[in-house]
């Protein structure tokens, strides 16, 4: 590991144990997807808290892979996991849900432009970020832990995260570190190469990636924030800047009247 490397990961593990102390707490909740991100956190809360962080594994319909890889990396730093199968909740939500297209005046459903068939559609795919964080919350406040996100600058700039999903915890380490920085962190902090090398997903649906779903790739992103928008395609910068502000609500506290 390299020396501004290791007070990097020292730094942010001492920032972990600081804001657990802060608030009375005893420890640090974290999901384990089976991605770089999550393993990242993971590590970084162990180092913060060595017999205080416990790992969650939440597969929903999600992909073998994705559990293998999260059970690799506890396995590999001996974190402690609970796993629930969130998918029998899941499909019964989903089925309810299903009927709410029959309950509201049809201009409200054909202005909404979603279709009430949701198996493909978004809205639905977001409720497994959301189960995933109830489950977390529901563990840390049985324990009194905190819960770390998992989310880098990166994702946090252009809204590409589920608002009260995974965006939604008590501590975000990754929040100042664009997805290059995670990865190089990873390296030094001796994460699996395989969790390191695998193209980054939220998991969403079967075959989904990051990039494919943003429409540009992490660097094109970071080559952005870093240089500035001269430095891409002006209808990437276009893009990104859309991004920014349409998404603005979902790092922000709820809004409320001036008065």
């Amino acid at each position: 590991m390299t020396r501004s490397h290791v007070r990097r990961a020292a730094d942010l593990a001492d920032w972990i144990q600081q804001q657990v102390i802060a608030a009375t707490a005893r420890g640090v909740v974290v999901g384990l997807s089976g991605g770089l991100d999550s393993a990242v956190v993971a590590r970084l809360c162990q180092m913060a808290m060595p017999s205080r962080v416990l790992g969650a594994v939440l597969p929903c319909h999600s992909d073998p892979n994705d559990e293998r890889d999260a059970d690799l990396v506890a396995t590999h730093f001996g974190l402690p996991v609970v796993r629930i199968d969130l998918a029998p909740t899941y499909d019964l939500l989903a089925s309810d849900l299903k009927t709410m297209f029959l309950q509201i005046p049809d201009d409200q459903a054909a202005a909404s432009g979603t279709s009430a068939d949701l198996k493909a559609e978004l809205p639905l795919a977001n409720l497994k970020p959301r189960l995933r964080m109830s489950v977390l919350y529901f563990m840390a406040n049985s324990l009194n832990y905190l819960v770390a996100g998992t989310g880098n600058r990166s994702e946090l700039t252009i809204g590409y995260f589920t608002k009260y999903g995974d965006g939604a915890a008590d501590l975000l380490p990754l929040g100042r570190l664009l997805k290059s920085d995670v990865r190089e962190l990873a390296a030094d902090l001796e994460i699996p190469q395989s969790i390191i090398d695998k193209p980054p997903s939220a998991g969403l649906w079967r075959g989904q990636t990051d990039e494919e779903e943003i429409g540009f790739s992490y660097s094109d992103l970071e080559r952005y924030l870093t240089d500035g928008p001269d430095t891409v395609a002006p209808a990437l910068a276009m893009r990104i800047e859309r991004l920014i502000r349409s998404t603005e609500h979902k790092r922000l506290q709820a809004l409320m009247p001036e008065r």
